[in-house]
Parts: C-alpha cells; structure tokens; sequence
C-alpha cells in the first residue's frame, strides 16, 4: 500500500487545517471502504470508561489500556472490537478479517468453548481499540486527511495521544515535516 491509496489498513491522519472538534488530531484505522465512503475506528482517543464496565467478559482479554476509545460522532452507541488473530490461525468464530491477520470481533461471540456455536473466539492474539466507529462519505474537504498504510503496532502499541505524530514522522518525504508543526501555526 502507498501513501495516498485508500483501503482497509490504511490510516487517515488528520492534518492541521481539520479543525472539527470530533476529528482534530485524530489517526483512523479504516476497516471498510466502498464506493458509499468508509468505516474505521479512531485509535488515539482513549475514553476514561473501562471495557469491562460495558462488555464484561471482554474486558479481561483487551489490551493495555483496557477502556473504550472514543469515536466520530457517528453510531455512538456501538463498539467494534478490533482484533489480531495468532500466527497462521484464522481468529475463530465471531472474528471477521480486515487486513492480513486484523480484523473485527463480534463481540456477542461467546469468549468460552461450549457457551454457542462454532469455535470460540480462542484464536485471537490480542484484543483492542473498543470503541465507537467514524464513518465518512466519499467527499471529504480537501486537504482534510492524508492517507498513509498502517501498521499493527499502530492498532497494538502503547502511543495513542502521540499516535499521529509518530506515523507521520515515519513517512516518506516532506509529509514527514507535518510531525512536527504545531496544532496552533500562530504558536510556532
């Protein structure tokens, strides 16, 4: 995947000029896109509300942290569990794939052998970023996003408030440059 080329993996770094509180400083794994638009999940915005206070079981599988991540304002009433399958495994029952060994987790799957049909969701690596989905249309205001390939770590790693600065310090050329211009120009 090269930088601009939308997909499901790619991430959408908000640049400087998307003021829009929902989306300000915001990196987007995106899981869907289709000719309608896209589907993803905000990965820096942890929320101070635990996994296990709204999903129970699923709280004790998630990585670190283990709280819900905020999303756009679209459908917050619903969480989408992204999770990692384990090496040549294929994530077992309730896991959809997205990108390579990433994907969704239904979270009505039953975590337990014998409680439902099907496998349990035993093949699963790790468990993260459970929160609220962003979805957008095709048209976005110009300039808003810059497109760049993801990486797992993104979706696994311990960064989330420095996230974005991070993925864009690891790009090709000058787009490198915006990791380091402030949020506010007129404080530079």
């Amino acid at each position: 995947m090269r930088v601009g080329e939308i997909a499901a993996g790619s991430l959408l770094l908000a640049s400087a000029g998307l003021l829009d509180p929902n989306f300000a400083d915001t990196v987007v794994l995106l899981l869907d896109v289709n000719d309608e638009g896209a589907l993803g999940v905000v990965l820096n915005r942890p929320s101070a509300l635990p996994v296990s206070e709204v999903l129970g079981e699923w709280g004790d599988v998630v990585d670190e942290p283990e709280v819900l991540f905020q999303g756009g304002p679209v459908a917050t009433d619903g969480a989408l569990a992204v999770a990692l399958a384990a090496p040549g495994g294929e994530g077992g029952a309730g896991f959809r794939p997205v990108w390579g060994r990433l994907g969704l987790l239904d979270l009505d799957t039953p975590r337990e052998p014998g409680r439902g049909h099907g496998r349990p969701a035993a093949d699963l690596r790790r468990v993260r970023r459970l929160g609220c989905r962003a979805a957008w249309r095709r048209r976005s205001p110009r300039g808003a996003w810059y497109v760049v390939p993801g990486e797992v770590e993104d979706v696994f790693g311990d960064e989330a408030p420095d996230l974005r600065r991070q993925v864009l310090r690891r790009q090709p050329g000058d787009l490198a440059l915006h990791a380091t211009r402030p949020m506010d120009p007129e404080t530079n």
